[in-house]
């Protein structure tokens, strides 16, 4: 019992049944506004505002915390990979190689979502007049201003990601690389420990996200639309255990050991509805399962834009689903065409607020046969799908991350074996750096 009482994941979950309760039987107390609308306060980052009702304050102080360590961790990671690694082609590999695996499943997921909504079909039947929709004139507004270099200027993740690789390959030349890397190294130690003590609030943000979105939406909300969020939650099940285990199972590793050994994660992301609140963790389980560091580095950071498998099955399924709300047959071409144009699209579906509406919307109004107004019928229910959504996300980054470290054979089995055997991961030491000598 005192072991149970210790558990983490215990507490994550009970704090994600209390804030279904509260939710549920008391939305007054969990929307209740505890400052006047617009009170900012800075928390080191210009964009964190703290919200206005009970629930939401929890989650939002848990999730701007970890976002804390995000960008200092990715740094820390890539530039420490780089620097160790020393072989400068080998870094590029990696990265090459992490990029076709992201198109190559993220397309994947495409083809699986429009093949299942397709199968199932989800909008059949489905009556838009009873349903009540929402403002889409900023979604509908800003379709059309999307761009690569918007995308660039307001991700801040992929901008740490270059800035580090950039400092990774000028340190990587200097003489007294060993001396670099054990500062770093320190560093990165006094990171990772302020981590841990935000961790201990993962409960708190869990109950606040959870009480929010039954508060505000309520189990009545799901109804009308029933239908598109088991389908939307079945494909993405079948995603995670038929491919990624596939992919997993080609070299011989267990994913239900590895979604064991993240379940923590899981349950933050179930409860905040962001995998942002748990990805400075699952980089560390990563690299302490046996996942090279500058894999890690490279991978995770990469994949947060442009691997979000969960999205992708999401803006697939909702075309088809919309067009079948309004009865618009679409042809085989029409489907490769909005494949092709969410291939591109669907990599810029993370980062920024909102922007997978605006995804969707670029993408009916390239379609032009699907009404954009359709929008309004799914910001109803989207935040009960955003956690299928992060999850999957989630999963997918780490499976690619293993993936390419044994591609790479940077993967020591050793450790991911007494990691799912269920050893204390904070009792497994940080990897020591073996500086390569390679030019």
């Amino acid at each position: 019992m005192k072991k149970l009482l210790k558990n983490l994941t215990f507490w994550v979950l009970v704090a994600i049944a209390g804030g279904i309760l509260l939710g549920h039987f008391n939305p007054e107390l969990a929307l209740k506004p505890i400052l006047d609308a617009g009170i900012k306060q800075n928390l080191l980052i210009s964009e964190f505002e703290i919200k206005t009702t009970f629930s939401e304050f929890f989650s939002s102080i848990f999730i701007s915390s970890v976002k804390l360590f995000i960008n200092p961790i990715i740094f820390l990671t890539i530039t420490m990979g780089i620097v160790s690694m020393g072989d400068l082609k080998k870094v590029g590999k990696v990265g090459v190689k992490a990029f076709l695996y992201f198109e190559v499943v993220t397309t994947a997921a495409l083809v699986i979502g429009i093949l299942v909504a397709n199968i199932l079909r989800p909008g059949d039947g489905v009556v838009t007049a009873n349903i009540q929709g929402g403002d889409i004139s900023k979604y509908t507004k800003t379709a059309t201003d999307f761009s690569w270099l918007k995308f660039l200027s307001d991700n801040l993740t992929l901008q740490v990601l270059m800035l580090a690789m950039v400092v990774g390959v000028v340190l990587s030349h200097y003489s007294e690389r060993e001396k670099i890397v054990a500062v770093l190294v320190i560093i990165s130690k006094k990171v990772f420990f302020g981590l841990h003590k935000v961790m201990l609030l993962s409960p708190l943000g869990a109950f606040g996200g959870m009480a929010f979105t039954i508060a505000k939406y309520g189990i009545k909300t799901l109804l009308p639309l029933a239908s598109l969020m088991a389908t939307v939650y079945t494909t993405m099940a079948i995603f995670v255990f038929v491919v990624l285990y596939f992919i997993l199972r080609f070299y011989q590793i267990s994913l239900w050991g590895f979604l064991k050994f993240i379940r923590a994660e899981l349950l933050i992301v179930l409860g905040t509805s962001s995998s942002e609140a748990a990805l400075p963790s699952l980089m560390e389980k990563l690299e302490r399962m046996g996942c090279a560091k500058s894999v890690v580095g490279l991978v995770v950071p990469a994949g947060y834009s442009f691997n979000l498998d969960g999205s992708t099955i999401y803006l697939s399924m909702a075309v088809i689903f919309l067009a079948q709300v309004f009865d618009v047959h679409l042809d085989w071409s029409q489907m490769l065409f909005v494949i092709g144009i969410l291939m591109v699209t669907s990599k810029g579906a993370a980062g920024v607020t909102g922007s997978g509406f605006v995804v969707l919307a670029s993408t009916l109004t390239a379609l032009k046969v699907i009404p954009i107004e359709g929008l309004a019928l799914l910001l109803g229910v989207d935040r009960f799908m955003s956690e299928a959504r992060a999850i999957t996300n989630f999963i997918g980054n780490g499976v690619a991350t293993i993936w390419i470290s044994n591609n790479e054979q940077e993967f020591d089995r050793v450790k991911m074996d007494a990691a799912f055997a269920g050893e204390d991961i904070h009792s497994i030491k940080n990897p020591i750096f073996k500086i390569s000598t390679a030019k």
